[in-house]
């Protein structure tokens, strides 16, 4: 039994500084010996008062060995100091707080040490914590190796290995920026636009908005879904982020140029050359701005501005290329070509570009050697097996552009534009089921791009020849609803329309064409030629699939494409020819490039062994229907 009882001190302190109470212990069979007082003053130490405690217990005298003597109190008084709460300040009068005491405080007191021990060794287990964690965290090297070996998977299309790379570094290296857009591109790439999203969300949160990369990546995601405000906003944050990250201050100008905002877009190619200097891209945006409002020497001389910052830029090379192939300047155009190609021996998009150019204007052998090169250099791209594969369709058998179009398809399922050129091939040759199934295959993977706004206006003219009116009507709306400033799409329809007798239904289409143009100020859709180029292919493929088309386009260029697709394919041939050589200049090679010999000095390639990897018993079998077709 247990009894706190409060005793009587020698001397009088105030209540508030003073408290003195008896602890009895009392044992049942012990209640008739007289208890032994052990008296243990508590002082408190604060600034301004201190307290005593005088504590009474009563134990068992046989079991304690306690004297029966008095003892006196400076001799017996165990004294214990503890800090105690400093008092508030304020005078709560005569309350008195009593401290709680435990039975074996005596016993504890003895052995307590200043510091805590619990504590002590609860800290250097916390840091011994981590210093294992920090054994177990890779080594920085690691996350370089790690992303080499993620962008490999990504090329081979093991879009899901390169995924659990790229989520193994986040884990390790959650401040890096890198495997966030790492894995936000790989998840475009497979359409997962809203994973991708939230990739690029996290690693904004992570890098506390400090890695404009990831901002930038975000805003082009943003842009491509259509969010033209939020990717301005997440434009502005890159350049907020790091006011040098000139492909922040590019693209956004490139947003603005699509918008119609000329001269917002250059304001940003301007802030863009003043926080990073001289750079090629943002010369070429402004010589194509300068291209499109015709003064031509002065975007030459921004193209030859962007090739001097940098040499081996092949893009710059390319776009002053398509400049002088507009104004028709054959020789000048093929001289930069080989500009390019000797920039960047292997970019897959100088090969594609050169060789389609050399078949446009009639040298198709050239043309054929160019692209079989830029294969060879490039086995896994199906672009270049797909301008080849419509090359061979329309100077050779369909039976060897069907195989070079399979095995495009079979490089990148996910390439829109090879399963529309498959089905435009497969509706030439008659063959209206396999055409649709392909275009539909080609609209299973994105029904919202470009690529998908052509395939339906392909395939409306498919339904229309076929005299599926209704659904033809149909394709075309769809296709407007992707793209509405598709010059072509609007005339087909309206032309549909006049074939049908309906003389003012056409004309209102058309009359919609130009009201919704004239909403877009400075029409930039020819900023986008330079892309369109990079996917295929011919230029007569080229004006079907809506490649290069412009505001002056006429009803006489639709009704040779319309003709042009209807016609017979050798009369295809002969037409784009002699519209081809009709230019000002003369389109002999006479540039002094000896492409054999660079190909072997550069690349170290036999001139004479380039030839498509195709199967050996497919490609003899494909080779003797050339051989009968002939």
């Amino acid at each position: 039994m247990h009894f706190l009882v409060p005793t009587s001190s020698s001397s009088s302190p105030s209540p508030a500084n003073t408290s003195s109470f008896s602890l009895l212990f009392l044992a049942p069979e012990n209640l008739s010996k007289p208890p032994a007082k052990i008296h243990i003053g508590i002082h408190g130490i604060s600034g301004h008062s201190s307290k005593t405690t005088s504590l009474c217990a009563v134990v068992d005298r046989s079991s304690s060995n306690v004297s029966s003597r008095k003892e006196s109190p400076d001799e017996e008084v165990l004294v214990v100091r503890r800090p105690l709460l400093e008092n508030s300040g304020e005078d709560e009068g005569d309350k008195t707080y009593p401290a709680k005491i435990d039975a074996g405080l005596s016993k504890i007191a003895k052995k307590m040490p200043i510091f805590e021990p619990e504590r002590s060794e609860s800290s250097s287990s916390s840091s011994a914590a981590a210093v294992a964690r920090a054994q177990e965290k890779p080594l920085a090297v690691n996350l370089d190796l790690s992303l080499y070996r993620a962008k490999f998977l990504a090329r081979s299309f093991r879009y899901k290995d390169a995924e659990k790379i790229l989520e193994k570094c986040i884990a390790y290296w959650p401040e890096d920026g890198r495997p966030y857009v790492a894995l936000g591109k790989i998840l475009t790439k497979q359409t997962k636009l809203s994973e991708a999203r939230t990739v690029y969300e996290k690693g904004c949160q992570a890098t506390q908005g400090e890695n404009a990369y990831i901002w930038q990546c975000w805003a082009v995601l943003e842009n491509r879904l259509g969010n033209v405000r939020r990717a301005r906003e997440l434009f502005d944050a890159a350049t907020v982020a790091d006011k040098k990250h000139v492909a922040a201050w590019h693209g956004w100008a490139n947003l603005e140029i699509k918008q119609g905002n000329i001269s917002k877009a250059r304001n940003l190619l301007a802030k863009g050359l003043k926080f990073c200097g001289r750079n090629e891209y943002i010369y070429q945006t402004l010589a194509l701005l300068e291209a499109k409002a015709g003064r031509y020497e002065q975007a030459r001389y921004l193209f030859k501005q962007a090739t001097i910052s940098n040499s081996k830029s092949c893009a710059s090379w390319l776009a002053w290329a398509q400049l002088e192939i507009q104004q028709e300047r054959f020789p000048a155009a093929r001289k930069l070509f080989e500009k390019a190609v000797q920039a960047s021996p292997k970019n897959r998009f100088a090969w594609h570009v050169w060789g389609v150019f050399e078949a446009g204007i009639g040298n198709v052998e050239r043309g054929r050697k160019l692209l079989k090169i830029g294969h060879v250099l490039n086995p896994r791209d199906p672009v270049l097996l797909q301008s080849l594969g419509l090359l061979e369709y329309k100077h050779s058998s369909a039976n060897l552009a069907r195989a070079l179009l399979r095995r495009a398809s079979e490089l990148d399922p996910r390439h829109q534009p090879v399963w529309i050129a498959w089905g435009w091939m497969e509706w030439k040759e008659g063959n209206t089921t396999t055409a649709r199934e392909l275009y539909q295959r080609a609209l299973s993977i994105d029904a919202s791009t470009e690529s998908a706004a052509r395939c339906l206006q392909a395939w409306g003219v498919l339904e229309q020849r076929a005299g599926n009116l209704s659904a033809a009507r149909r394709l075309f709306r769809s296709s407007l609803n992707i793209n509405s400033q598709s010059y072509v799409t609007w005339m087909t329809w309206a032309q549909l329309e006049e074939d049908q007798g309906d003389s003012d239904r056409a004309e209102e289409i058309r009359n919609l064409y130009f009201q919704q143009r004239t909403e877009v100020v400075d029409d930039a859709t020819w900023v986008t030629g330079f892309l369109d180029i990079i996917d295929p292919a011919l230029d007569t493929v080229k004006r079907l699939l809506n490649f290069g088309q412009n505001s002056d386009n006429n009803n006489s260029q639709l009704n040779d494409t319309l003709k042009y697709m209807g016609g017979a394919k050798d009369g295809q041939s002969s037409q784009v020819a002699g519209n081809s050589v009709g230019g000002r200049e003369d389109t002999e090679t006479g540039s002094g490039f000896n492409l054999d010999a660079f190909l072997r000095e550069k690349l170290s390639l036999d001139p004479s062994k380039i030839e498509v990897n195709l199967d050996s018993q497919r490609l003899g079998r494909f080779i003797r229907g050339k051989t009968s077709g002939a």
